[in-house]
C-alpha cells in the first residue's frame, strides 16, 4: 500500500453541526495529530448547543481530545435539526471561521451524511475552504448511511480505547442513546482498520484532492 504524506501540519480546522460530532467522527485522528505535534492549533466550530450543558460537555471533551494543542472553540446556538432554515447563519459562521484561520487540514461532516444538519454543513465547506484538504468524517446512526470511504487514519489500540473512554466520560447527556456505546464506536473502527490493514482506523470521504507528487515522499 502506498501512502502519501500530507507534509507538516501546523493548523487544523474542525467543524460539527452538534456537540460530539467532531469527537465521534474524528476524535482518534485529533488525538493522533495533537500527541504527535504539541502546540498544533485547532480551530473548532460547532453550530448548535451554545449556552447549554452540551457546550460545557464539548469544551471539556475537545480539550481532552486535543492534548497540548492551541484549541480555539466556538459553539453557536442554532437549533438542532433546523440548519436548512438557518442557512445564512450557518454560512456566515463557516465564513468567519475561514477568515481567522489558514488550516492545513479541515475535518468536517461527509456530504453523503443523511442527517440534514450534517449534510448542510458539509455542503457549506467547499464554499469557504476552496483550496484546502477537507476530510469528511462519518458518524454511525440508524439511517444506515455509511459508505465506502476514500481515506483512512489508522489508530493504535491505545488511541482507539482512549477515544471511546473520552466519549463516555465527557458526554453524559448522550449515554442513554441506544447507539452511543463502546461496541458501536470500536466496531466501526475495527471495520475501517481491516480496510486499511490496521487494527483500528477512522475513515473519511474526500470530495476533491490535489496531488503534488513531485515533492511528496513515497514509501512502501
Amino acid at each position: 500500500m502506498i501512502r502519501l504524506g500530507a507534509g507538516r501540519l501546523d493548523r487544523i480546522a474542525a467543524v460539527g453541526a452538534h456537540c460530539d460530532d467532531i469527537a465521534i467522527g474524528a476524535g482518534g485522528t485529533l488525538l493522533t495529530l495533537c500527541l504527535a505535534r504539541p502546540g498544533i492549533r485547532v480551530d473548532a466550530l460547532v453550530l448548535s448547543g451554545g449556552g447549554s450543558e452540551r457546550e460545557q460537555e464539548e469544551r471539556a471533551a475537545l480539550a481532552a481530545f486535543c492534548p497540548g494543542a492551541d484549541l480555539r472553540l466556538t459553539v453557536l446556538k442554532l437549533p438542532d435539526g433546523r440548519l436548512p432554515t438557518h442557512w445564512d447563519e450557518a454560512k456566515a459562521a463557516v465564513e468567519e471561521l475561514r477568515a481567522r484561520t489558514e488550516p492545513d487540514l479541515v475535518l468536517a461532516p461527509r456530504t453523503d451524511d443523511a442527517h440534514q444538519d450534517h449534510h448542510g454543513l458539509a455542503r457549506l465547506m467547499p464554499t469557504a475552504f476552496r483550496d484546502h484538504l477537507v476530510l469528511g468524517y462519518e458518524i454511525v446512526k440508524w439511517d444506515g448511511d455509511l459508505g465506502r470511504p476514500a481515506a483512512y487514519q489508522p489508530l493504535t489500540p491505545e488511541t482507539a480505547e482512549r477515544k471511546v473512554r473520552l466519549l463516555q466520560e465527557h458526554y453524559p447527556s448522550q449515554r442513554h442513546r441506544p447507539w452511543y456505546d463502546r461496541e458501536a464506536f470500536l466496531g466501526l473502527a475495527r471495520i475501517r482498520g481491516i480496510e486499511c490493514h490496521a487494527r483500528y482506523a477512522e475513515a473519511f470521504a474526500v470530495t476533491k484532492l490535489t496531488l503534488d507528487l513531485g515533492t511528496s515522499t513515497l514509501g512502501d
